[in-house]
C-alpha cells in the first residue's frame, strides 16, 4: 500500500486506505456486505457522496433507484471508481468541509475498509493509535442507541481498558467487551467478524444475539 502519511483525519486516512486496498485486491474481491464485491462496494461509496439517489439509504421507498444507480455505476471502468473514491466527494459536496466529513465519514469508512480486510482468511486486528481509537469511541458512544434499537435486553458497552457507555436502557442486561472498533463492527452487523465478547447470563445473552444489528 502506498503511505497514507498523517493526514488531517481519520476519515481522510480511512478513505485513503481503503482505496489503496481496493486498487491491491482488484474488483472481483468478497467483501462483508452481503454478496458485494469490492467493484460493488465502491460504487456504493459513490453513490452515497455523490448520487441524487443516495436519499434511498435512508428513506426506504427510495431504495429501489438507489440501488439502480449503484449497479449503473458498477459498470463503469474500475480504476477510475477506486480514483475517484480517492478523491473524495464532488467539489459541491457540504462532505467537502472537514468537520462534516468527520461526522458522517469516519465510520462509513473504517467500517468499510474492514470490510475489505476481513473478508479473507489470516485477518488481524490493527493497532490503532490513542486519538483514533479516541476518535471511534467517541463515535461508538453516538451511534450506539440507533444500532441497538431492536435489542430486547439491555446494553452496556466496555472497552477492555475500562472505558463504559450505555448503549440501551433495559433489564436484564448483557455488556459488550471490545475496543471500540470492534464494537463499531459489531454493532454495525458484523458479528461473527468483531472480536467483541458478550457477558450476562446465559438465558439474557441468547435474547441478545438473535437481535438483528441491520443498519
Amino acid at each position: 500500500m502506498r503511505d497514507t502519511g498523517r493526514m488531517t483525519s481519520l476519515a481522510q486516512r480511512e478513505r485513503a486506505a481503503l482505496a489503496d486496498l481496493l486498487d491491491e485486491v482488484g474488483p472481483d474481491a468478497p467483501t462483508l456486505c452481503g454478496d458485494w464485491t469490492t467493484r460493488d462496494l465502491t460504487a456504493h461509496l459513490l453513490v452515497r457522496e455523490g448520487s441524487p439517489a443516495a436519499a434511498g439509504i435512508v428513506v426506504r421507498p427510495l431504495a429501489g433507484w438507489t440501488e439502480w444507480d449503484r449497479k449503473r455505476t458498477a459498470r463503469r471502468d474500475y480504476p477510475r471508481l477506486v480514483r475517484d473514491v480517492r478523491g473524495g466527494p464532488p467539489r459541491w459536496s457540504a462532505l467537502r468541509l472537514s468537520e462534516l466529513d468527520k461526522l458522517v465519514n469516519t465510520v462509513e469508512f473504517f467500517v468499510h475498509h474492514e470490510d475489505v480486510r476481513r473478508a479473507v482468511d489470516g485477518w488481524r486486528p490493527r493497532q490503532l493509535d490513542p486519538a483514533d481509537d479516541g476518535a471511534l469511541w467517541k463515535a461508538t458512544r453516538a451511534r450506539a442507541g440507533m444500532l441497538l434499537r431492536r435489542s430486547k435486553v439491555g446494553v452496556e458497552l466496555r472497552t477492555p481498558d475500562g472505558r463504559s457507555a450505555p448503549g440501551v436502557k433495559g433489564t436484564p442486561s448483557v455488556t459488550l467487551v471490545g475496543t471500540p472498533g470492534e464494537l463499531l463492527m459489531y454493532l454495525h452487523g458484523r458479528k461473527d467478524q468483531a472480536m467483541v465478547e458478550i457477558e450476562g447470563d446465559a438465558d439474557t445473552v441468547e435474547v441478545f444475539r438473535g437481535t438483528s444489528l441491520a443498519v
